[in-house]
């Protein structure tokens, strides 16, 4: 894999960069927000560690801007120190598809980066799919809800296209977790993390949540239209 770490604490970055470099990957690395963004976005690469305290232009606005301004969908783990639930909602809401809290193990960065490459461009039906005042273009990756436009990380999009493609059906922790990790979580916390953030999104957008939680057993997309 080609990997761009956006790091401003040199030490770890040259860690970084030595470790994945002995595995065999390409790496390039950028001490701040600024090169790191122009990098991604002039460039190509398989995966993105990006770190949120960044001197000129911090993790969170330059992860925001290659998914939103850019349209750029290269997998990106984003490394902070802050591990707070709030904290991982908005980086999942800006963009980010990984999150992993300071101190880590270089093992489990390359483990999440190779998991991420894996899934990369994800598990998507080739038609339209259309269910009440939602619409979504696997093509162009486009949502509308309500004739609004609905901007989703990654993994909300694979979750809310695996509802959309069978409107009414309860979809299980499992099947959900398999579609947009190919894993089984440890814990339910990654998957109500990405379900909150595409409600939100899909709540601001629209005026109202068309997913029902199905309590112990799972999630379902209503099939019908809001009056």
């Amino acid at each position: 894999m080609r990997i761009l770490i956006i790091e401003d604490d040199q030490a770890i970055a040259a860690n970084l960069y030595d470790f994945l470099e002995s595995r065999g990957h390409k790496a390039d690395a950028a001490l701040d927000g600024i090169t790191g963004f122009h990098l991604a976005s002039t460039q190509s690469f398989d995966a993105i560690l990006l770190d949120l305290k960044l001197p000129n232009l911090d993790g969170m606005t330059l992860c925001h801007k290659l998914r939103h301004e850019c349209q750029i969908d290269i997998p990106i783990l984003m490394l902070t120190a802050r591990d707070t639930l709030e904290d991982k909602l908005i980086g999942f809401e800006n963009g980010a598809d990984d999150y992993l809290v300071k101190p880590f193990a270089l093992k489990e960065v390359e483990a999440r980066l190779t998991a991420m490459h894996k899934r990369y461009k994800g598990k998507v039906a080739a038609r339209k799919l259309e269910v009440g005042d939602l619409t979504f273009d696997p093509k162009t990756l486009s949502i509308r809800f309500v004739e609004n436009e609905v901007k989703l990380p990654p993994k909300c999009i694979r979750l809310l296209a695996l509802m959309m493609s069978e409107p009414g059906k309860v979809f299980s922790r499992k099947e959900l977790e398999l579609e947009a990790w190919e894993e089984e979580q440890e814990t339910s916390d990654t998957l109500r993390s990405h379900m909150h953030v595409l409600r939100r999104a899909l709540t601001k957008a629209g005026g109202y949540d068309p997913i029902e939680t199905v309590h112990g057993l799972g999630y379902c997309l209503s099939s019908s239209v809001q009056d």
